[in-house]
C-alpha cells in the first residue's frame, strides 16, 4: 500500500496540522512516512499545502507531482491541484468559495461542506478534522485508534481535553461526505 496525498488551501484552515495528524497515524501505524508543508510567508490567510505520503515499504522521493488524493480547500488550490490528480484517484474538496467545480471525469470527486458542518458542532476550529474524517471515509488507510494517538502527539498536551471533540468531528465528516 502507498497513498500520495496532497491537501491544499489557505493557511489557518489547518491543512498542516491535518498532514501532521495524519503523518502521525501512519507512524502510529507502523508506516513509512513523509510530511513536507509548503506555505506563503503571510501563513494565516496565504496559500498553504502538505504533501503526505504513507506506504508500507520504503519512500524513495517525498518529492511528487501526481496524487493519488487531492484535499482541495480553496479556489486556489484547485486551479492548482485538480489536473494533479492520478486517473483512477480522488478529489475531495470544500465547496465554500469554490467558484469553479471540479471537472475530471477520470476521478472520483467528493465533497464535505466542512465550514458548515464545524459550525453545527460548536466549533469552527474542527474544520480540518471534518475534512479528515471525510477523507479517512474513502481511503481507511489509518486506524481511528492511531489517528487519536496522532492528535495526541502532534497538538500540546494542554490542549488535549479537546481529542474527544476532534474524534466527534473526525466521525462526523466521515458520515457527511457526498460523492459529485
Amino acid at each position: 500500500m502507498k497513498e500520495e496525498i496532497i491537501i491544499a488551501g489557505f493557511g489557518g484552515q489547518g491543512v498542516l496540522s491535518m498532514g501532521k495528524i495524519l503523518a502521525y497515524s501512519g507512524i502510529m501505524q507502523g508506516q513509512q512516512v513523509t510530511w513536507m508543508p509548503s506555505y506563503g510567508p503571510e501563513m494565516r490567510g496565504g496559500t498553504a499545502n502538505v504533501t503526505v505520503i504513507l506506504s508500507d515499504s520504503k519512500i524513495s522521493s517525498p518529492l511528487l507531482s501526481k496524487f493519488d488524493t487531492a484535499i482541495i480547500l480553496n479556489q486556489q488550490s484547485m486551479d492548482k491541484f485538480e489536473d494533479s490528480v492520478k486517473p483512477g484517484g480522488i478529489m475531495i474538496y470544500d465547496p465554500n468559495g469554490i467558484t469553479r467545480k471540479p471537472v475530471r471525469k477520470d476521478i472520483k470527486i467528493y465533497s464535505i461542506n466542512a465550514v458548515d458542518i464545524s459550525n453545527e458542532l460548536g466549533n469552527s476550529k474542527a474544520y480540518n478534522m471534518v475534512v479528515l474524517g471525510a477523507f479517512l471515509s474513502k481511503k481507511p488507510i489509518v486506524s481511528m485508534d492511531n489517528v487519536i494517538k496522532g492528535l495526541k502527539k502532534s497538538i500540546p498536551e494542554r490542549h488535549h481535553h479537546l481529542i474527544p471533540m476532534n474524534e466527534q468531528a473526525i466521525k462526523v465528516g466521515m458520515e457527511k461526505i457526498e460523492e459529485r
